[in-house]
């Protein structure tokens, strides 16, 4: 542990740390999807067809501090505007075929200190607890961690939102805390749970995606032979 002249324990020095890019508006190509920015132009009627619905009006949107919208001309004008957004930066999630599955964004992008945050993940059915899922929150993580340089990735979400809270240690995320009352949102309150992965851990989370992901890590069938868990312990 550093000290100062004083004696007193103090952080560890960066004396190159410069402050990291804002993500670029990229697609970032991988092996089951694709993740590319968001662009109503292009991907409105698939979104809207998967996510926004009347029939998808479920408890994918309890969480979210918007939606579900009542109409589609409601839904589209969220998307237009959000894609004009900087931060958030709302990314699409693309399947082999071309078609739009899922959301995704950047937020809270703190480039002073290299912290970003992943959020406003809204999956439909044809991506949830798929492979494709996982695949695009690796390279979203590889793109923050690997290619801008950033020292921390944040995940955040209602701390009665189970499944997020599930996805988050499944994809090798640190548990931090619980910020009470942090949140009003939808006319109701919101503990916020904290989870990171930090530069200095993500080489070994990034071996344990991309072994997992690897095509022999499944079956003829597309069924996992070994779990996400089995590689985040092994790495």
């Amino acid at each position: 542990m550093p000290t100062n002249d004083f004696g007193q324990p103090i952080g560890d020095a960066l004396p190159s740390w410069i402050p990291r890019p804002h993500p670029p508006r990229t697609s970032i190509p991988g092996r089951l999807c694709r993740v590319e920015p968001l662009d109503p132009t292009t991907h409105a009627g698939d979104l809207y067809q998967c996510l926004g619905a009347p029939e998808h009006h479920d408890g994918r949107w309890t969480y979210l501090p918007y939606g579900p919208f009542e109409h589609r001309e409601g839904f589209e004008h969220w998307l237009v505007k959000t894609a004009l957004s900087q931060d958030p930066l709302f990314f699409t999630i693309v399947n082999p075929g071309g078609r739009a599955i899922g959301l995704a964004a950047y937020m809270r992008i703190d480039r002073a200190n290299g912290v970003i945050e992943i959020g406003h993940l809204n999956f439909s059915r044809q991506l949830q607890r798929t492979a494709a899922a996982t695949e695009a929150m690796y390279l979203m993580l590889r793109r923050a961690f690997d290619e801008l340089g950033y020292r921390r990735y944040e995940w955040k979400c209602d701390s009665l939102n189970a499944p997020s809270r599930q996805a988050a240690l499944r994809l090798g995320f640190t548990f931090e805390g619980l910020f009470r009352q942090a949140i009003v949102y939808k006319q109701r309150s919101r503990d916020t749970t904290w989870f990171s992965i930090t530069d200095t851990e993500w080489p070994a989370r990034r071996a344990a995606f991309e072994a997992w992901l690897a095509p022999d890590n499944f079956d003829a069938a597309g069924a996992q032979r070994q779990p996400l868990s089995a590689f985040m312990k092994r790495f």
